[in-house]
Parts: C-alpha cells; structure tokens; sequence
C-alpha cells in the first residue's frame, strides 16, 4: 500500500512529503469558501512528484452544479490531477435524499467537465452504510474509517482509505506500485519517469 495523506488550511503550505506518494487538497467549501494555501500547497505536491487530488466541500443546500463550477474555475488542471467529492454535511439540516441527490449531480457534472480525470467520493463509514443507496462514487471510493490502515470495514472495494486523523489526516492508496497509481490517474509519462529518475545531491544539482 502507499502512503499519503489529506491536507486544508488547517496544515502548513510546506508540509512534509517524506515517504508520501499521494496528497489530496481542500480547495474549496461552498460557493464562496477558497482555501487560501492551495497554490503554495499544491506546489509542495508537485516538487515532491505526489500523485496530487483535490477536494470540494459541499453545502448541500445549493446548487451541486453551481458548487462544482465554483471548484473547478479555481483549478487549471493538468494531466493525473484527481478530482474529489468530500460528501459530509456537519451540521447541515439535510435529509438523505437530498445528500443522495447531490452526490449524484456534483459526480456527473465533474465528470462531464473534466474529461480525462479520475472523480472519487470521499465518504465516511457511516454515510457509506447508512445513507448512500447506489455505490456511486465516480471512479474510485475514498473510505473514511479510523481501524487499521488498509482495513476499512466495507464491503466495496475502495481506492483510498483514510485510517487516522492523528496528528494530521493519514490516508493509504489500495495500488501495488506508485507506477500503478500513477497510472490510473492518468499522470504523463514523461512524468513518471522524472519522479522514478534517481536524483542528485543537492551540490552536484547546483554546480556546472
């Protein structure tokens, strides 16, 4: 399994990257809501080669298509960009339907903007089994469910699984090989091999 974790404004722009493969990013919660660190975040993922995903936040409320054109006019996204739903609605007076429905309309909207890239819903455990009705989580589940990593307590088959969120959000990709999440999520090759590439010390990068 791989290694990765999830990361929003709550979390330094130069967070660490040692031993991740993947990072997943808030950008945006609502309609109006940006996350301030994305760009320098983002920036982090990039140098270090991460498989790099972005997450939306919804309001239940509002339009799911407003939403998500709101978080898509944010990003210029590039080839293995992952897009993500974080279904959870804390402290929104919303029936199950209306999650449901919202679901349903954000995925396929993104879906059909975004052409090319992986859309994953994340979602805990317990919306998992008590709310969601059709399994519809685009191209891939991302399981929220604090149990040992790589165990989430489901019977769908996931793709990410976040097990911890102490002391930060600790996540693990179901793929044998970073190749092999690299791609699925479709990440160029010239990419690939960049990030495989041996790198020099810093002092032989530098010098001639």
């Amino acid at each position: 399994m791989l290694q990765g974790i999830d990361v929003s404004s709550y979390q330094p722009s130069d967070y660490s990257t040692t031993g991740l493969s993947f990072v997943f990013i808030k950008i945006t919660e609502g309609l109006g809501y940006v996350n301030p660190k994305w760009v320098a975040q983002r920036t982090t993922a990039r140098h270090a080669g991460l498989v790099t995903g972005f997450y939306h936040y919804p309001h239940i409320a509002n339009s799911p298509t407003a939403e998500a054109d709101h978080f898509l006019a944010q990003i210029n996204l590039v080839a293995g960009d992952i897009i993500c739903l974080d279904w959870e609605w804390y402290g929104q007076n919303i029936s199950a339907d209306r999650a449901r429905a919202y679901k349903d309309a954000w995925v396929g909207h993104v879906r059909s903007k975004a052409k090319g890239h992986r859309v994953v819903v994340y979602c805990d455990r317990t919306n998992w089994l008590t709310v969601d009705t059709d399994s519809n989580c685009g191209d891939g589940l991302w399981i929220a469910d604090y149990t040992n990593a790589g165990h989430p307590r489901i019977k769908h088959h996931w793709t990410f699984h976040q097990y911890t969120s102490t002391p930060l959000d600790k996540d693990v990709a179901n793929f044998s090989s970073l190749a092999a999440l690299r791609s699925w999520a479709g990440v160029p090759h010239h990419l690939t091999a960049e990030a495989e590439a041996p790198q020099a010390p810093a002092s032989e990068a530098s010098s001639g």
